[in-house]
């Protein structure tokens, strides 16, 4: 070291379980202020801790990725394993040593939390009683796959225990026949082994299986469908407090419902609000097309049904409910928009007395008329009506009464449910009643399954409009007299219909 240079301080930060927003405060301005990130990598060069500080390493840091020699517990190194990766140690300590006793800051990237079976550790023992030495904790893989399986691992005074997958069996049952919860780690070749501990126990039935959990590529997979020979290293096993009754107990005190809204298609438009309800739900109900767009969860029940029988499973969800459950009823694009809250809302006013007291939460979502304005400009730029063709529980009576009144007062309006296979002729009947108070230059939009892989959107006018182009799945959209259509340099067509009438602006 040079006369006068002062050390650099030491870092071991956790980066939590892949999930980058689940990295500390604390984690993110130590990693913006260091002239140093080392990071574990593998011989490719893929870095999972790196890849998740990515947005962080901006700052102009040097960058230290540490090759390790081996992944699993075969090597050819003389002497074997342990040797090997204490070899590795060795050197990539001498290495950090270097830089630290040049006055430079270095952190030493760990997935998860530094002293949690942590990689960082090994050289923490190297280093940090010749260095100013911090570790910052992080959010440990356990913590993150119980909060992606939706379940509590402990209650009150139950023991938890964890345990490495590398235990010889005979360790394994011994300590899974105790009481408590359980999380298994470090399962890879060891999960055969795992597996045949876990049958001999009888907790089979109740282990929960996750891979990479909080990251992009998570996946939750029943136990007896893990394939032993394809088990990544980011896997882990959870077996929850085994006092069924006192889960059952829990739930039955902490019942709720909530509408929730999933958007029209795409998952980026899905709410996080959304997205916390349905991961803490025991039920989900809703019509089977919108289950199959919320991911499966080890042991959260699922209720589908056809898409008549709103009423019905409003009362369902509202009886598993009361019952104590945590029920989610799903929805596409916004439920308050000819969805499942009202359906929900007029069960609970006609039902009895008890579904009044529950905890009912209605949580919005992206509703298919915004999805499919934003995809053609902003003809919903001014007022405008929304309007259901579906006569199926009003009169058709009413439909034409609205129509009229809403083309007479020159909205911009929005279509819903503008054909199916039993109405064949109303969307025809609606453009021509229409066309009495509009223009044949009156932009239209027809926007289908806005956000899925099917997605289709024609931009005509009402002359050429042709309703055999729509079906359920559509969003009919007809401007207002003073909408209007851009053509833009890149042969792209926008319509908006403009925030001023007249000589009045309404720009707020």
């Amino acid at each position: 070291m040079s006369l006068g240079v002062p050390s650099g301080r030491l870092f071991g930060v956790g980066v939590g379980p892949g999930d980058p927003e689940l990295i500390t405060v604390k984690a993110q301005r130590v990693l913006r202020q260091v002239h140093v990130v080392a990071y574990p990598c593998t011989r490719q060069g893929y870095s999972n801790a790196r890849l998740i500080v990515t947005s962080e390493l901006v700052h102009g840091q040097t960058e230290l990725p540490m090759m390790y020699p081996v992944t699993t517990e075969e090597t050819a190194h003389p002497g074997g394993y342990e040797v090997a990766l204490s070899q590795f140690y060795d050197e990539m300590a001498e290495e950090i040593a270097g830089h630290l006793a040049s006055g430079r800051d270095v952190a030493i990237l760990c997935e998860g939390d530094p002293f949690f079976y942590g990689s960082y550790m090994y050289l923490h023992d190297r280093l940090a009683h010749r260095f100013s030495t911090q570790v910052i904790p992080g959010v440990a893989s356990i913590m993150g796959a119980a909060s992606q399986l939706g379940t509590p691992l402990v209650r009150r005074d139950t023991d938890f225990t964890v345990l490495p997958g590398t235990l010889p069996e005979d360790r394994l049952v011994a300590k899974l026949s105790q009481q408590g919860a359980f999380a298994i780690m470090k399962l890879g070749r060891n999960f055969a082994k795992v597996k045949r501990a876990l049958d001999r126990t009888g907790l089979a039935d109740k282990a929960l299986f996750i891979e990479r959990a909080t990251m992009a590529a998570e996946r939750i997979v029943p136990i007896g469908e893990v394939d032993p020979l394809h088990v990544p290293y980011f896997s882990l096993i959870l077996i929850p407090d085994g006092s069924q009754d006192e889960r059952d107990k829990t739930i039955q005190s902490a019942g709720w419902i909530s509408v929730v809204g999933l958007g029209p298609g795409s998952a980026d438009w899905m709410t996080p609000e959304a997205q916390k309800a349905l991961s803490e739900a025991t039920d989900l109900v809703g019509y089977h097309t919108y289950l199959d767009r919320v991911p499966v969860r080890s042991g959260q029940r699922r209720f589908g049904s056809d898409n008549k029988v709103e009423a019905d499973r409003a009362r369902q969800a509202l009886s598993l409910a009361e019952s104590g459950r945590r029920v989610c009823v799903v929805s596409s694009g916004d439920p308050g928009i000819f969805a499942m809250a009202s359906a929900v809302l007029e069960c609970v006013d006609q039902g009895p007395p008890a579904w009044h007291s529950l905890d009912i939460r209605i949580i919005p979502g992206v509703s298919a008329m915004q999805a499919a304005a934003s995809r053609v400009g902003a003809p919903l730029g001014h007022d405008f009506c929304v309007i259901s063709l579906s006569d199926r529980l009003k009169p058709w009576e009413m439909v034409v009464k609205r129509l009229e009144a809403a083309a007479s007062a020159d909205f911009a309006i929005a279509i819903y449910n503008p054909i199916s296979s039993e109405r064949l002729w109303q969307l025809d009947e609606a453009r021509t009643i229409i066309a009495k108070y509009r223009g044949p230059e009156t932009p239209v939009v027809l926007a289908r399954s806005v956000g899925r892989s099917d997605e289709r959107t024609i931009i005509t006018d009402l002359e050429h409009f042709d309703p055999s182009c729509a079906d359920m799945q559509t969003i009919v959209l007809i401007g207002s007299s003073t909408t209007r259509a851009i053509a833009l340099s890149n042969d792209r067509k926008l319509i908006y219909t403009p925030r001023s009438y007249g000589d009045r602006s309404y720009v707020s």
